[in-house]
């Protein structure tokens, strides 16, 4: 997004607000736009403190993502302040989306608010998606987590030195580590949610909190060995995709790698640039990213997310299936 408006508009004209700035960097971006230097701010759910002077007006890309709301202090909606510095300054306020959330689709149209794109960039046409039940391919014997479809398709555009983006929703390497004796699986003391097991630093961690602990090889409880993991994460799905396809380059693009300053660029630019085969990865590989090399891209998993704790997760798992086609 950075580079689009940069290049439409000029580096100096831009101020950009987000938490992998360093506090000096930060500190200077918020000057540049208290001065007016800056006629455009971009950034994540905090840029919306910004203290621009002379608002013109607030957009809001991707309204229906969650990351908008804070659960850290001081707990915050950026879109509920959206709505107010838009009411208080009399400006326009636009949230963008594919897939705009339920209640922000029935107020516009209520509200007259409404407008809604016909056509897509360049008048093309979605995708052809296809759903793959894995019940019927274990039940002939396929255990692996690709499908025998994807396993064609991606050795295919190997063979035609095209790109592939596997998208599983799941970080880590195992879901949950349980002791098959006794039951006792790993849990967060503070969420009461499991665990899950990262292979690399052998730690299991909560993906909510943050909360994380060393892995166990004796169960706690009854101090077994009869140790197990379960489910898949993107650390495994990376292993099991190397194993298969030896000769392809793979790249993974997760919270765990891009915790470094500039990481999820450079992730990025490494797959455009360097004929990188296949991209696995969370979320972030499906954020709106244009890379003209892919034709494929397989979704691991694809109706996982429906089965959380959260009553909109029918919702979601639909916003998210369509943003990957899309």
């Amino acid at each position: 997004m950075v580079d689009r408006f940069i290049a439409r508009f000029g580096e100096e004209k831009i101020a950009l607000l987000h938490s992998k700035l360093s506090v000096g960097e930060r500190y200077d971006e918020w000057k540049r736009i208290e001065r007016k230097e800056a006629k455009i701010v971009i950034g994540a759910r905090s840029a919306i403190f910004a203290p621009v002077k002379d608002l013109g007006i607030i957009i809001i890309d991707e309204e229906h993502d969650t990351s908008y709301k804070s659960d850290m202090t001081p707990k915050y909606n950026a879109k509920e302040i959206a709505y107010y510095l838009a009411k208080q300054n009399k400006i326009p306020l636009v949230l963008g989306s594919a897939t705009p959330n339920v209640e922000t689709y029935y107020k516009m149209q209520n509200s007259n608010g409404l407008i809604t794109l016909k056509n897509r960039a360049n008048n093309s046409k979605l995708p052809k998606v296809e759903v793959i039940d894995m019940k019927k391919e274990l039940a002939f014997g396929n255990k692996s987590m690709l499908s025998l479809k994807l396993h064609e398709m991606i050795e295919q555009n190997i063979k035609n030195k095209k790109q592939t983006i596997l998208f599983l929703n799941r970080r880590g390497y195992s879901t949950f580590v349980m002791c098959r004796d006794c039951g006792y699986t790993a849990t967060c003391n503070k969420c009461n949610i499991t665990l899950t097991y990262h292979r690399k630093e052998n730690k299991l961690k909560c993906h909510y909190c943050g909360y994380e602990r060393p892995n166990f090889t004796e169960c706690p409880e009854c101090k077994s060995h009869n140790i197990r993991y379960f489910g898949t994460g993107t650390q495994k799905l990376e292993e099991q995709i190397n194993k298969i396809f030896p000769e392809a380059k793979t790249i993974r693009m997760d919270i765990d790698t891009v915790s470094r300053k500039n990481s999820y660029e450079d992730i990025l630019n490494k797959f455009k640039n360097e004929n990188i085969d296949i991209l696995i990865g969370t979320q972030m590989v499906v954020k709106g990213h244009h890379f003209p090399n892919v034709t494929l891209v397989g979704v691991i998993a694809a109706d996982s997310s429906m089965y959380m704790s959260d009553f909109r997760s029918n919702e979601r798992t639909f916003q998210l299936l369509t943003q990957v086609a899309r």
